[in-house]
């Protein structure tokens, strides 16, 4: 089978939420000796892409998001082994979350899953996080650079708020955000270290960053 083929079932496995499909692509990309960043961001992560606009749309519901975040997940799992085969050389610790306010978590869990398979260890606060949370859980981690991702208009100004908590306690972490009304344009006018339009390109931003 091509390696086309397979990334085509790992983006269709999530997609129509199919674990028995999911299992088999993600060892066939194993086997295929495909890289866990390609499988997850150009297979898995392509698939939640197309769960998110659907779900943008209306055209599926949260029973639906969740059955195929649970896809990913599983997917994940069979890959640990090789994300954490590095595991004692982890590059950083990242804090990702979504805003205070927001709820949306889609794009999140797929730059979690992401920075993960890059060797990253990421601490995932969910949704509804305040400022505090993200510079009390970079406290006790160690962490390098706080991720916000903010889905909603009205949430956009956590992201400024959270840049300004950093800049209060003059701590060293950096913020970086993304979501679908954020911009670099956003993120230059309130100090933020980086941008990031899609999952893809969150690797290559954190490993500018922590360098």
């Amino acid at each position: 089978m091509s390696n086309e083929q397979i990334m085509a079932d790992l983006k269709k496995a999530v997609e129509t939420w199919d674990l028995n499909l999911v299992k088999t692509a993600t060892q066939q990309a194993i086997d295929a000796k495909i890289s866990v960043g390609d499988i997850i961001g150009e297979g898995l992560g392509k698939g939640m892409e197309v769960i998110g606009e659907k779900f943008d749309k209306a055209e599926i519901f949260l029973p639906q998001v969740v059955a195929a975040s649970k896809t990913m997940e599983l997917a994940l799992k069979i890959l640990e082994p090789l994300m954490t085969a590095g595991a004692g050389s982890l590059k950083g610790c990242v804090i990702m979350g979504t805003v205070e306010g927001d709820i949306h978590e889609i794009g999140k869990n797929v730059c979690c899953a992401m920075l993960r398979g890059a060797g990253y260890k990421v601490i995932d606060l969910g949704p509804d996080a305040t400022a505090q949370d993200f510079i009390d859980a970079a406290d006790e981690n160690e962490a390098q650079v706080l991720g916000g991702s903010a889905l909603m208009t009205t949430t956009l100004e956590a992201q400024r708020e959270l840049v300004e908590a950093v800049k209060e306690i003059e701590a060293p972490y950096k913020c970086i955000f993304g979501g679908a009304p954020c911009s670099q344009e956003w993120c230059d006018e309130i100090g933020a270290d980086g941008y990031s339009e899609t999952a893809n390109e969150i690797i290559g931003l954190v490993d500018k960053l922590v360098q």
